[in-house]
This record gives structure tokens, sequence and C-alpha cells, in this order.
């Protein structure tokens, strides 16, 4: 039998991986996770630095959320929302209703953030043509510079990162990028499309993929000022930002915003199983109401739409936020990270660091692109039994909620320790070397 890892080499193809690169290294095969570790298949144990790509809220393996899991499948593992439904997704859309921003009160289920900004987008374009008169021309949307909301069509459509989305140019449709947190250019493009525009798309506070880029200050509050003096939808993606990761459950708290419809995922399930939502308020969900022959359906869904096993892992994260106060426990880790981000920054191999609670971007400045800095840090980090990633030259920091301060502590100086680490060493030639030798003989 071949080892999983030749295996891998040889079947697997990974999400924003140079594969070349990929089967000449040896990776990490991770079997086990428990609290905020992950387990390889040498017994090896990695801090869990970045959430498992910023889903993880609670910890691996919560006895909460295992239960909740193992109960539903004493009951049932799937079953479709087409013409049916079950009660974890009943009681998971009220919940969400209920912690939601004023006035999101319907909730539409998907599989992951991707689907769930494709859900949101497609349903901001229907609502503007069953308006009917001048809004059928409402057709076309805003974003962000370097703006990601996914990898679906309609998702890249409002992307702005082009190493991720240039290449697919021709497949997707018309966006117009605002410069971001530039609240006068967002007041430009939307005076000069307002007529053709179905809704204003943003990463609320903080946009991720981009590199953990903050907002300034009062700027989403603008941004919603705005789409309701132009009459245009405000679509918030807190795919990335929700369930704490700001340090509030839903980043649009902080600036007493109520998006017209709101994406989320990752964290929904405390990183257990896919699943998604867009949340969306009465006066969109009303819009779309009518007889059959109207054809005003939403026609739009997924096989696993609301999975029951996704719903009762969503119940149980749900739970333990309640059961173990995680919002008001993150407080003081959320000082504390910024009391030692304090000393990243002042480090000279450091250009700035950004962060918003629990999401930190440590900006490594321009390299040469053939040192891939973000890559040798992340490696070194490794070696050190921490799992951290990289955007380019950028270290994502993103642990789960849950961590204690003490791993919190060690996250930081090791991610501190692996900067030094990756610099490369500069190294005289031989001629110079020599020079150098003899002006100190000289000298002596």
């Amino acid at each position: 039998m071949q080892t999983a890892v030749q295996l891998d080499h040889d079947h697997v193809w990974h999400p924003f991986t140079q594969q070349r690169d990929w089967v000449s290294e040896q990776p990490q095969m991770i079997v086990r996770a428990l609290g905020t570790e992950l387990i390889d298949s040498e017994g090896n144990r990695y801090l869990d630095g970045v959430s498992s790509l910023w889903c993880n809220v609670h910890g691996h393996r919560h006895p909460v959320i295992d239960q909740a899991v193992r109960d539903q499948l004493e009951r049932v593992a799937h079953s479709t929302m087409l013409g049916l439904s079950h009660p974890g997704a009943a009681e998971l859309a009220y919940r969400l209703a209920e912690i939601a921003p004023p006035g999101l009160e319907r909730v539409f289920y998907s599989d992951s953030g991707s689907t769930a900004a494709e859900v949101a987008l497609k349903m901001a374009f229907q609502y503007w043509q069953h308006r009917g008169g001048q809004h059928v021309r409402r057709t076309s949307f805003v974003c962000l510079q370097d703006a990601y909301h996914g990898d679906t069509i309609g998702a890249v459509s409002v992307g702005g990162i082009d190493l991720f989305h240039k290449a697919f140019g021709p497949l997707l449709f018309r966006a117009h990028q605002a410069l971001s947190g530039d609240i006068d250019d967002m007041e430009r493009v939307l005076q000069t499309h307002e007529e053709e525009l179905a809704a204003v798309i943003v990463e609320p506070l903080v946009q991720g993929a981009a590199g953990i880029i903050t907002h300034p200050p009062g700027y989403l509050r603008a941004v919603r000022e705005l789409c309701d003096r132009h009459g245009v939808l405000l679509i918030c993606d807190e795919v990335a930002t929700g369930f704490g990761r700001t340090g509030t459950m839903f980043a649009c708290e902080q600036e007493g915003v109520s998006p017209d419809l709101m994406c989320l995922g990752k964290g929904l399930t405390g990183g257990y199983m896919p699943l998604a939502a867009t949340l969306s308020t009465e006066k969109i969900y009303a819009a779309f109401l009518g007889e059959h022959e109207d054809q005003r359906t939403f026609f739009h869904g997924h096989t696993y739409t609301g999975n029951p096993l996704a719903c009762a892992a969503a119940l149980g994260c749900l739970d333990v936020f309640e059961m173990e106060r995680t919002l008001v426990r993150l407080r003081p880790k959320i000082r504390l990270l910024t009391e030692m981000l304090r000393a990243v920054e002042s480090m000279p191999e450091v250009a700035e660091v950004r962060q918003r609670g629990f999401m930190v971007g440590i900006d490594l400045s321009e390299q040469d692109p053939t040192l891939r800095m973000g890559h040798r840090v992340v490696h070194e980090a490794r070696e050190r039994g921490v799992i951290i990633r990289p955007l380019g030259d950028t270290v994502v920091l993103m642990p789960p909620l849950s961590i204690s301060k003490v791993d919190l502590r060690r996250l930081v100086e090791v991610t501190t320790q692996s900067i030094r680490a990756a610099q490369p060493v500069t190294k005289l030639d031989p001629a110079a070397a020599g020079r150098a030798q003899a002006a100190l003989l000289e000298a002596a």
C-alpha cells in the first residue's frame, strides 16, 4: 500500500498551490486535533495559528459541538431542503436572525462563503428585476479594490485581487471598483453609476485575503449612508469577519450598520462542517413572493443546502458562545495581542502590522519575489511547532477565539523568531572578503 504522502502527490490537486513545488516537499499529514493543536501522522503537535483557514472558533473536538453532531447522526445525516425541511435548519435560522444586525430576518443556506456571496449577488440582481420599471437597469455592482468574496464566477466578478482573478476576466460580469477605505471615491462611483447599480458589496472593517487591510473608523457607516442616499443595496460579506473575529459577533455591529444582505460562512459551524448562509431583510424577501405563474421564485439551491449535520454543528457552536461567554472572555486576549504586536511592528524586518480583534496581518514589505519571504517565515514557524499562513509577503495570524493567553504569547513569540530566522544571509563575494581581510591586517 502506498503511503498517504505518495497518494497525495500522485492524485491530489491542492487549492492555491503550485503543485510542482508541492510534490517536492514532504507535507505534514494531519490526523488528529485537540483544542488549539493539530497533530500529524508522526505525532508532532502544532499550534493552529490560523484557525484551520479562519474557521475554527472554539477549538478542535469541542465536546459540545462533537455531541451535537453525534446526536444528529442518530437521527438523519442528510435530507434535501427542496420540498422538505428539518428542525435544525428552522432553529438555526431563528437563532441567526436573533443575533444578526436588526432587520435581517430571512436565512438562505448554501455550502461555503463563496456561495453565500453568489446567493447575495443573485438576490440583489433579481430583487431589482422584480421591482420593474427603471429598476431593471440596475444590473451592476460596486466592490472594493483588492476585494475577495470567493472563487465562484459571480464572487470573482466582484473580486479585486488580480493574482487570483485576472485570468478569468472573459468570464466575468461587470463591476465597478472603489478605492479601499476611501469614502470620497465610493461616493464618486455611486454618483457616476447610480442608475445602473444593484448593490455595493464590502467586507466590513477588514479585507481578509487582501492581507488584513483595515478600514478607517466610520468608513462602513459612511458606505451605508451613501447606499441609502443613492437607493443602492448594501451587501456585507462577514464570512471572514463574523463569529467574533473582530471582537464582536459581527463586524457590522461596531459601526451600528445593518446591511440589506449579509453573507456568513467559515465560523458558522465552528470549523466543523461546510455550511454558509445569506441573510436578507423582509423587504427583499417579499419581492420574491407571488403566484406560481409569476415566476418570482429564487431559482437557486445546492444539494447540501441546510445539511442537518452542519446545522447541528452550527447550533452547537452558538451554544458554546453563550455557555462559555466567548466574546466577553475574548476582550482581554485582544488587548494582550495588541500589546504584543507593538514589539513586532518595531522590528526592522516588518513594514506594518494591521490588526482588528483576532485578525492580524504582519506586512514584511516589498521583497524580491524569488525569496518567497512569506513562505520562508511559515516554514520556520512550522519547524517551531506553529502553523501560520502567508498572503504573499504578509504573515497572517488568526488563532481560534478559545486560545489561551499562554498559547497566544507563544504564537506571537514564534512568529517573531520565524521572521528573523527567515531573513536571507548576506554573503560577501570572495574578492570583497579578501579586501576586507587585508584591510583588517593593515589596521592591525
